[in-house]
């Protein structure tokens, strides 16, 4: 059996490594030699769905690799208004928790080098620079990938991997669509030093921070401390070489949230230093600390982005094509469950493929097995998600709105003020992202 993924981002490289090391054949075939979106310099958040399914599927030594070149975790999540005053403040100390093993934390990561870190002693099955064009599929089930240069691939199964605009998922399932939820963003990065550590709220400097505005708008900070400290750390990457190639410095990343109605409409093709000026006019009356932090941003970090979400689909009968990740389930980052559920994606599918190998199953029931359960969580962590960043308008009618906010600022306080109620609170965050968790 030969498995063929179109694209090495997160879960199709967490796949390729669970499927060699299972002894099957796999080829990954990636667009990107080098770093060209601007959110691979990002964090993502490795929840213990994810992690679990790193360890399951990596190397033992290239899991511990994964752990070692994480920052250092969160210790607060608070939520706070625009001018920096506390609504509530939840300690992760206070969290449940399966265990202190690795794979049962939380993880914060640079994109990129997770990315690497995937990589890494993967030379031999990772092909670069090959854009998928198309597929066809052969009388006896096998398929062929064709790319733009006139090469092409032949394996038992195809798996796409390649991301929310997957071409895989455009022909295979051209009626699984996208909805714009009426939200675009705009996110920076700020190296962290003295200075700029004092322009987050305290109780965040080691945290997370989420920030409500009376327009409805919200904005983000993640403080990243890398265990290399602020710059590179040549032994550092010497041990582990996932790292070789582009480190991550100690930074602030920052991003603010806001409505279509709200933002000129332009936003999306704004860059450098005019996607920061439109930042700082956006968070106009904002705290000085927070329009300082934007104004001093890398130019070259920043992004604009619209948010999307898949819509439903309707189950469809097994193939020897599949997907894992955004390419079959686009979600809002307002959960922080996209990459996690394209991880368990590939755990999912690698284990009934072992079955597979086996011959437990038939490669169609192995692939259907997958898709039947993938289409039920993936559906929970969408609609979550969605709920999550949910842009309903209200907090900008006239008389409403003023009120709307104050309810939601006024609930949060009292929630902060009640021990019960906040734990229940951090449960039902925390439950979302470990489901071994009763």
């Amino acid at each position: 059996m030969k498995v063929i993924i179109i694209g090495a981002g997160t879960g199709g490289m967490c796949l390729a490594h669970g499927l060699r090391r299972a002894g099957i054949e796999v080829a990954v075939h990636e667009r990107d030699r080098t770093r060209t979106s601007g959110l691979h310099g990002y964090r993502v958040g490795i929840s213990p769905n994810g992690a679990r399914a790193l360890r399951s599927c990596l190397p033992p030594e290239l899991f511990a690799t994964f752990v070692a070149t994480t920052a250092a975790p969160y210790t607060t999540l608070a939520m706070l208004t625009e001018r920096y005053r506390t609504l509530i403040s939840i300690d992760f100390a206070d969290l449940p928790h399966s265990s202190d093993a690795p794979e049962d934390g939380e993880h914060n990561v640079s994109r990129m080098t997770l990315r690497q870190v995937l990589f890494t002693g993967m030379e031999d099955v990772i092909t670069f620079d090959r854009r998928f064009t198309h597929y066809t599929r052969h009388a006896d089930g096998r398929v062929t990938a064709h790319f733009d240069d006139g090469s092409s691939d032949t394996g038992d199964l195809l798996v796409g991997a390649d991301g929310a605009s997957s071409r895989v998922r455009r022909q295979y399932l051209p009626h699984a669509t996208h909805t714009e939820t009426g939200l675009v963003a705009i996110g920076g990065k700020t190296l962290l030093t003295e200075r700029s550590e004092r322009l987050v709220p305290e109780q965040v400097r080691h945290g997370f921070g989420m920030y409500f505005d009376r327009r409805g708008q919200f904005g983000i900070t993640h403080v990243m401390r890398m265990p290399w400290g602020s710059r590179n750390d040549e032994e550092l990457i010497a041990r582990h070489p996932g790292l070789r190639f582009d480190n991550t410095t100690d930074h602030v990343s920052w991003a603010i949230t806001t409505s279509r109605s709200i933002a000129p409409p332009d936003l999306l093709e704004r860059t450098g230093r005019d996607a920061l000026a439109l930042a700082g006019e956006l968070s106009e009356g904002w705290d000085p600390r927070w329009l300082d932090l934007i104004a001093t941003a890398d130019p070259g970090s920043t992004v604009t982005l619209a948010i999307r979400t898949s819509d439903p689909v309707p189950a469809w009968t097994p193939s020897t094509v599949t997907m894992v990740g955004d390419a079959i389930h686009t979600m809002t980052p307002g959960r922080g469950a996209g990459a996690n559920t394209a991880l368990r994606d590939a755990r999912e599918l690698r284990d009934r493929l072992v079955r597979v190998r086996d011959g437990e199953l038939s490669l169609l029931e192995g692939v259907g097995e997958y898709e039947e359960l993938m289409r039920r969580y993936a559906a929970l962590a969408v609609r979550e998600s969605l709920e999550f960043m949910n842009d309903d308008g209200t907090a900008r009618r006239p008389v409403i709105g003023p009120l709307s906010v104050l309810a939601q600022r006024t609930g949060m306080r009292i929630v902060d003020r009640i021990p019960p109620a906040k734990r229940r609170m951090a449960r039902g965050f925390q439950k979302v992202r470990d489901s071994e968790l009763v």
